[in-house]
């Protein structure tokens, strides 16, 4: 059986270690590595926006709206709450004409932590536009607006829009889901737990779907594209997704999720993964991700020299003191 550990030493020791599942495929059917884990339950968590935003896109409620494509990339993100993703989706909901407190996310401080110290310096609080899922609740909302589904109940597990995204996760994944495999997200909105066999059925869907070959295709299109030209309205200025799509070049979808998964989609190699660390400790994903992607050549040698300086494998302390290393191995 493939392994794949990410260990993080101080001084000498070893200090922690995490093991990673994963699944590389290929559109045409190839299994390009595995660790044996293609049966496993996990709950992707916001690492399948994409496809929860499909009905959004259906409603054609960006044409209606007049949304631009940071905000067609924000229904799919886990935006950090800087500046420019706030500025981005209180003109979104002006637009609607709907209340912040419309939004059933919740509440958290933005998790970009200079904006956050920034919130609070300025002395106000933080709102359910500052949630990570803000961008995604928007999305839910305007397409209830489009297609007059009630907005009071809309994260309700039998609401007509939570339907529509069943539907089309079992379009992509091609299989039913189960009601014993659904659960609530931090964000109150339903999650389902998908075998990482369904999650490499839909990421392989995902890329015919941008390719043309598969349902839904201008959908996926219009929201890919609007990420890549936007990589940070995905994620954020430090997120290892954001970056990831930059330092590709933009030939990489990527998404990551809440408890250590991470998905992503080649759109030239036709090339898919899912990773997900067993313990859910969300340090061991660039070491993990760098590690696969540099021994199956899924980035080339200066986009592999981009994401290793930015993946830095020395660990230091608040002092700016090297402390250590992490480091992922693949037997």
């Amino acid at each position: 059986m493939s392994k794949i550990t990410t260990y993080v030493t101080r001084g000498n020791i070893l200090e922690s270690k995490h093991e990673v599942n994963c699944y590389l495929g290929s559109t045409s059917g190839d299994n390009i590595f595995s660790t044996d884990s293609k049966n496993n339950l996990i709950y992707p968590r916001s690492s399948i926006k994409i496809f929860q935003g499909i009905p959004f896109s259906l409603s054609k409620a960006a044409e209606k709206y007049s949304l631009n494509k940071k905000q067609i990339a924000l229904s799919c993100s886990s935006h950090c709450g800087e500046e420019f993703h706030v500025k981005e989706l209180m003109n979104w909901l002006e637009k609607i004409n709907l209340k912040i407190t419309d939004l059933k996310c919740g509440i958290h401080n933005p998790l970009h932590p200079m904006s956050s110290n920034k919130l609070l310096l300025s002395g106000r609080l933080p709102t359910q536009i500052h949630n990570n899922c803000a961008g995604k609740h928007l999305a839910m909302l305007t397409s209830c607006i489009i297609n007059n589904f009630p907005i009071k109940n809309y994260v309700d597990f039998n609401h007509p829009h939570q339907i529509n995204i069943r539907k089309v996760f079992s379009v992509f994944t091609e299989n039913i889901i189960s009601k014993k495999n659904y659960g609530i997200d931090g964000c109150s909105a339903p999650q389902y737990a998908f075998t990482i066999k369904d999650l490499s059925n839909a990421l392989s869907n995902l890329l015919k779907s941008y390719n043309g070959a598969f349902e839904y295709s201008k959908n996926i299109q219009l929201m890919i594209r609007a990420i890549l030209t936007n990589p940070k309205f995905i994620g954020g200025s430090n997120n290892l997704d954001s970056n990831l799509i930059k330092i590709s070049n933009k030939k990489i979808f990527c998404k990551g999720g809440a408890e250590g998964v991470f998905l992503f989609a080649h759109l030239k190699k036709n090339i898919f993964g899912i990773f997900k660390v067993k313990d859910g400790n969300e340090r061991a994903l660039p070491s993990a991700i760098y590690a696969l992607f540099k021994e199956f050549k899924i980035l080339n040698s200066e986009e592999l020299k981009k994401f290793k300086s930015w993946n830095k494998i020395s660990l230091f302390n608040h002092a700016k003191i090297k402390v250590g290393s992490i480091k992922t191995t693949i037997e």
